[in-house]
């Protein structure tokens, strides 16, 4: 089977798509525990990721660069392709582009946790930082939850302010504050580059949801001990988290119970409303692949 097309972007798949994408994949029984391990090469750019996945009638890779020193240039942080293969004889269908898929399936993964964290009456979200993670979070959560007021907490004033004008247009009440706003917030979502934590964790409410999406290494983290220490912890797979959470593994959960993605969207795991909710994210190829094949599908059903 010849490689049908290259996807310049995400083939016209949005949030809502994504998201719907995310959770049908675990509904249909995957297991994230068993799926494969990202291998992560140091280069003197950054690093390369390797990330690669079956599930159902597909299989594919994703070859991601991490360069840090990319945004200083008017570049992307993150780059990559993905290569969707046919998993009966892994024969290449279609290449995509990595970075732009990447930016739709982490909010994706995001936004099915929250839509199951939150409280009903969740309406605020406090969003630490300002690249594109953040506005892809909040389109995804938008797409989930029925927000009215977004808070942007970032080291840039400038681009906080952006990302307060666009939440601003898509109808949220919005302002730009210091992380002290989390005491007064029902979402928090932390897409930065910070490696020690963004906030004091003892101001979060007890009814909030909180997610941090920013490392997928073991010395790095969003997120305080004391918020760990408070919270019901969520992760995609307890086997990635072992590895790569630094934001649980530096706040020491060791006999912790976590609860996983797939626990969570079966509705296998518990959601207590008395003490925070906590999904620490670290990216999983499986789904890259979700979403991947999602797009192709669309395609195929958009093509004459």
């Amino acid at each position: 089977m010849p490689l049908q097309y290259a996807v310049p972007g995400t083939g016209g798949v949005g949030p809502a798509g994504a998201v719907g994408a995310i959770e049908r994949v675990l509904l249909d029984g995957f297991d994230p525990e068993a799926a494969p391990a990202r291998s992560a090469v140091p280069v003197p750019a950054g690093e390369l990721l390797l990330m690669p996945a079956a599930a159902g009638p597909y299989a594919g890779v994703k070859i991601a660069g991490v360069a840090p020193a990319n945004p200083g240039h008017g570049l992307p942080r993150i780059t990559g392709s993905y290569l969707l293969l046919d998993g009966p004889t892994l024969q290449p269908i279609a290449l995509l582009d990595g970075a732009a898929l990447t930016a739709l399936r982490t909010p994706a993964v995001t936004a099915a946790a929250l839509r199951r964290l939150a409280v009903p009456e969740a309406a605020h979200l406090v969003l630490f930082g300002s690249g594109p993670q953040a506005y892809g979070h909040l389109d995804a959560l938008l797409a989930v939850r029925p927000l009215t007021r977004l808070t942007v907490v970032a080291r840039h004033a400038g681009r906080a302010a952006a990302l307060a004008g666009y939440g601003q247009r898509l109808g949220l009440a919005t302002a730009v504050a210091g992380p002290e706003a989390v005491a007064d917030a029902d979402l928090v979502v932390c897409c930065t580059t910070a490696r020690t934590p963004l906030f004091d964790g003892a101001l979060v409410p007890a009814h909030a949801a909180v997610a941090a999406v920013g490392s997928h290494e073991p010395d790095a983290r969003e997120v305080d001990g004391t918020l760990v220490g408070r919270a019901e912890l969520y992760v995609e797979a307890r086997s990635v988290a072992g590895r790569e959470a630094g934001d649980l593994l530096m706040a020491g959960v060791a006999g912790r119970q976590l609860w996983n993605l797939a626990e969570l969207v079966r509705g296998d795991a518990p959601v207590p409303t008395g003490r925070p909710r906590f999904f620490k994210s670290v990216g999983m190829a499986w789904e890259d692949l979700a979403v991947a094949a999602e797009v192709y599908r669309a395609g195929r059903v958009a093509s004459p």
